[in-house]
C-alpha cells in the first residue's frame, strides 16, 4: 500500500560503488551526498538532475568514513590503511593526506567550527588535528580496546567515544581529560553522537540496542530494543526530536524520541545496513549498507505532529513482517504485545517513481600533498584569501582563495606543476623533501611510542587487578 504524504518516502537511489558503503554525509548547502565504501573510494553525488558523479581515488584500502567540513569546502575521510585525508571536493580531487595513527582509523568528525577534527583508531587512541594550522595537536588514551568513533558536541568543548571496550567516554578538549564514563557489561557502541542542542548522546549498540543518555546527570533516558541484530548507526533530526537507526537486520527505524516510541521501520536494502544521515535541514536522509547502494529519503516530519502520524496510521493497513515490532518506553525495556502503532514502509511493494539511479561517473585520482603530522607554521592568510583562512595547505588552495587577477593564471597553470617550481633553487627543494622525511620518521617514531605506552599501561592494569584478586583471595583465607 502506498505510504500517506506525511510518511518518509523513497526517493531516489544512486549506483555506482562496488561494495558495501560504510558512511555517508550531506553537504551544508544539501546538494551533494558524500560516501564511503569498502570499495576504497569516496563519492560525490550531486542531486541536479543529470549530474556527473565524482569518485575519488587515494585510499589503499576500505574507507570507514567521511564527512563533510561545515562550510563544505573540504571533505575528510578515514581508511583501514591508517591514514585520514582532506579533499577539495571538486573535479580536481586534490588531497592531503595525514599519518599518525597506527592501526585503522574509524571514524572522522570536523568541530563545528570547523577549526579541529578528530578521528577514532583501533590502535586505541582518539586524536585531535588543528585545520588552520594542518597540524596534529593531542591524542586522548584511555580506552583499552579498538576505538569505534568520536564526536565533537555541538559546542566543541567536549568529546564522546565508543570502544570495544565496551564504554562510552566524554572527554574534555580544554584539559585533554575524560570527564565521564558510561558502561555497559552486555556489548559494545558501534556508533554515538551528541543531540543537536549537546545534553545528551546515543549509542547504537552491538547488542541490538539504542541508548539515550544525559550527559548532565549521567542518566540512561531510553533504552530502545528495536532491532534484530547490532545497531551500525544513528543519526539526529536537527529538530532533536527523531532519531534513525540503521542495522544489520537490514532496516531503518525512526524513533520519536519526546513520545519515546518506534514510528517507523523502513525495508529497501538488501542486507545489513551500515550508515544513514540526516541532512542538514532534516528534509533528507540518506541511507547505505553490503547491497552497495545509496537510498535517499525525503521526510515531512516538521509538517505534522507526531500523535497526528500515530493516529492516521492506526487507521490504514501496513505489513508485518515477524518478528513484530517493538515499541520500547522509556528505562523500561519490553515487547510491546498490544497494538502495534508502527507503520512499516517497504518501496519495494510500491511504485514509485524514482530518479536517475546511476548517474554518469568521473574518476578522480588525488593530487596528494606532503604528508603532514607534525606542527607547520604558516603566516596567517589575508583577507582576500576567503576559504584558504579555513585551511592552509597551499596544495589544497583553490583558484576562490587568491584575489580575482589570479585565477585565471592559476587555472591555466593548474596542470603545469613543473612550471610552478622552476623559480625555486633545485637545493633548497632538495633539502625541503629531506626535511620532510625527517618529520615523517620523527611522527612515526613517536607513533610508535604512544603505541608502546599504551601496551604498557594495559599490562600495567592487568598487573594490578591480578594483584587484587590475589589480595582478595588472601584475604578471604585469612
Amino acid at each position: 500500500m502506498a505510504s500517506a504524504p506525511e510518511d518518509p518516502v523513497l526517493e531516489r537511489y544512486f549506483k555506482g560503488h562496488k561494495a558495501a558503503i560504510t558512511s555517508a554525509d550531506f553537504s551544508p548547502h544539501g546538494q551533494q551526498l558524500a560516501t564511503a565504501s569498502w570499495d576504497t573510494f569516496l563519492m560525490l553525488w550531486n542531486f541536479k538532475p543529470q549530474a556527473r558523479a565524482f569518485r575519488y581515488v587515494g585510499h589503499k584500502d576500505v574507507v570507514t568514513s567521511v564527512q563533510f567540513s561545515p562550510l563544505g569546502n573540504l571533505l575528510a575521510s578515514a581508511s583501514r590503511d591508517r591514514t585520514v585525508r582532506l579533499w577539495i571536493p571538486d573535479k580536481r580531487g586534490k588531497s592531503s593526506e595525514f599519518k599518525a595513527h597506527t592501526a585503522p582509523v574509524r571514524s572522522v568528525d570536523f568541530s563545528a567550527d570547523g577549526q579541529f577534527l578528530a578521528t577514532a583508531s583501533e590502535d586505541k587512541s582518539i586524536k585531535v588535528w588543528n585545520m588552520y594550522r594542518q597540524r596534529f595537536l593531542y591524542s586522548l588514551y584511555r580506552h583499552t580496546h579498538w576505538v569505534r568513533c568520536a564526536k565533537f558536541s555541538p559546542d566543541g568543548r567536549l568529546i564522546v567515544s565508543c570502544s570495544e571496550d565496551k564504554t562510552i567516554k566524554i572527554w574534555d578538549t580544554t584539559n585533554k581529560q575524560c570527564v565521564n564514563n558510561f558502561s555497559d557489561s552486555l556489548g559494545f557502541a558501534n556508533f554515538v553522537d551528541f543531540n543537536p542542542n549537546g545534553t545528551c548522546i546515543a549509542s547504537a549498540g552491538s547488542d541490538h540496542t539504542v541508548k539515550i543518555w544525559d550527559i548532565r546527570v549521567n542518566k540512561l533516558l531510553q533504552h530502545y530494543r528495536v532491532h534484530s541484530s547490532g545497531v551500525n548507526c544513528v543519526s539526529f533530526h536537527p529538530s532533536g526530536n527523531y532519531l534513525i537507526t540503521a542495522s544489520s537486520d537490514g532496516t531503518l527505524k525512526i524513533l520519536d524520541l519526546l513520545e519515546g516510541r518506534l514510528i517507523y521501520t523502513l525495508q529497501g536494502h538488501t542486507g545489513p545496513v551500515f550508515t544513514v544521515s540526516f541532512s542538514k535541514g532534516g528534509e533528507l536522509f540518506a541511507s547505505g549498507g553490503t547491497d552497495a547502494q545509496v537510498l535517499l529519503w525525503r521526510t515531512n516530519f516538521d509538517e505534522m505532529n507526531c500523535k497526528d502520524i500515530i493516529k492516521r496510521n492506526l487507521k490504514r493497513l501496513h505489513f508485518d513482517s515477524p518478528p513484530h515490532l517493538l515499541d520500547i518506553y522509556p528505562r523500561t525495556p519490553h515487547l510491546h504485545e498490544g497494538k502495534i502503532e508502527t507503520v512499516e514502509i517497504n518501496p519495494k511493494l510500491e511504485v514509485i517513481d524514482l530518479q536517475t539511479s546511476t548517474p554518469p561517473v568521473v574518476d578522480i585520482l588525488s593530487f596528494d600533498s606532503t604528508t603532514t603530522t607534525e606542527t607547520t607554521v604558516r603566516t596567517p592568510p589575508d583577507k582576500g584569501e576567503g576559504i584558504c583562512g579555513y585551511f592552509l595547505n597551499p596544495s589544497l588552495t583553490t583558484s576562490e582563495c587568491f584575489p580575482t587577477t589570479l585565477k585565471k593564471k592559476t587555472e591555466d597553470m593548474s596542470d603545469l606543476p613543473s612550471e610552478s617550481q622552476r623559480s625555486i633553487p633545485l637545493a633548497v627543494t632538495d633539502a625541503l623533501g629531506h626535511i620532510m622525511e625527517q618529520l615523517n620518521v620523527l611522527t612515526q617514531t613517536v607513533s610508535i611510542l604512544e603505541q608502546r605506552l599504551t601496551l604498557t599501561e594495559d599490562k600495567l592494569k592487568d598487573c594490578l587487578e591480578n594483584q587484587q584478586k590475589l589480595f582478595s583471595a588472601i584475604h578471604q583465607k585469612s
